[in-house]
């Protein structure tokens, strides 16, 4: 008798810890994937499969006249990427704004959501909606806005560039003053987009959260540096990174505003510009898909810099 009911004890004994949990992770686990599908599918022919592509040209060789046959160059594109005068330069360039304009973005984007997030009600609202209204313009009318607002003879501002000696949009727009334009345009553009994006970050986090530090006796000062700052560093690691690449990718702006300037700007200014003229000046494809790989792993390096710092992907520990 005692033997059988072992026996029913073990048939009915409930199945194991590591077993139960098992399960509803698998279900996660497919369920993650099915989501996840269509952005590998995208992420395969929009990125993985070009990236792999420039790097297979990278390393032929560039056919000649002399020499018309291409074949395996190894790493010679590289090479004259590298070696080429101008590289360097359009690299000084480009990092003279980041090194300015980064920080500043990311300044304004958290100092402006921090007050807008603190003025409920109307205002709050109101001013939300004034600080996107520039980020709304597309990119060709913001263009256009700044080539006014450039042009001595035509610009509201027209008397901060008679009082520094510039008559006509050709002083105005030189290599030595691009940065400081790229800088207010690239802030003027997207500051408000993102300001936008931060706050909603803010929105997120639990009112509970604010009550326990007003009654620790937090004001509003230490509210916002020392509650809500550490509470959006993903969302303002995600603001860096997202404004990183789209610094490393400038191409159109600087491109018009040497077609404006009757040719005061250099031609391969920013590295984009350095790659187009591999392609389609020198008809140099391969140094042209060096210089793409060249540019994806700086700013993957950056960006894995910024990722880390900031916790953009970090796990969130379970509290049991």
């Amino acid at each position: 008798m005692t033997t059988t009911l072992v026996k029913e004890e073990k048939r009915t004994a409930p199945p194991p810890r590591a077993a139960r949990r098992r399960a509803p992770h698998r279900v996660e686990a497919r369920g993650a994937l099915i989501l996840l599908s269509p952005y590998i599918l995208l992420f395969l022919v929009a990125a993985a499969i070009p990236i792999g592509y420039a790097f297979w040209i990278s390393l032929q060789k560039a056919p000649t006249l002399v020499n018309p046959q291409s074949g395996f160059g190894g790493l010679d594109s590289f090479v004259t990427v590298i070696s080429d005068y101008r590289f360097v330069d359009t690299f000084i360039n480009i990092f003279t704004v980041m090194i300015v304009w980064l920080p500043l973005m990311i300044i304004g984007i958290v100092g402006l959501a921090l007050l807008v997030h603190a003025s409920p009600g109307r205002f709050g609202g109101a001013m939300r909606f004034i600080y996107y209204v520039p980020g709304a313009l597309a990119g060709i009318a913001n263009f256009v806005l700044w080539v006014y607002l450039l042009n001595p003879s035509q610009s509201p501002i027209a008397f901060l560039w008679q009082g520094a000696g510039l008559d006509n949009l050709k002083e105005v727009v030189t290599t030595e003053n691009l940065p400081s334009i790229l800088t207010a345009m690239l802030f003027f553009q997207g500051v408000g987009t993102w300001i936008v994006i931060v706050n909603g970050g803010l929105n997120g986090i639990s009112d509970e959260i604010f009550e326990a530090a007003a009654l620790d006796g937090a004001n509003a000062w230490h509210m916002a540096w020392r509650v809500k700052l550490p509470l959006i560093r993903p969302w303002i690691g995600y603001a860096a990174l997202m404004n990183l690449a789209y610094g490393f990718q400038l191409f159109l702006e600087p491109y018009l505003l040497r077609q404006i300037s009757a040719g005061s700007v250099d031609a391969e200014w920013a590295p984009t510009q350095l790659g187009y003229a591999f392609a389609f000046t020198n008809r140099n494809f391969p140094a042209a898909a060096a210089m793409s790989i060249i540019l994806l792993v700086i700013t993957l390096a950056i960006g894995i810099v910024i990722v880390f710092r900031s916790g953009l992907f970090g796990e969130k520990e379970e509290r049991r």
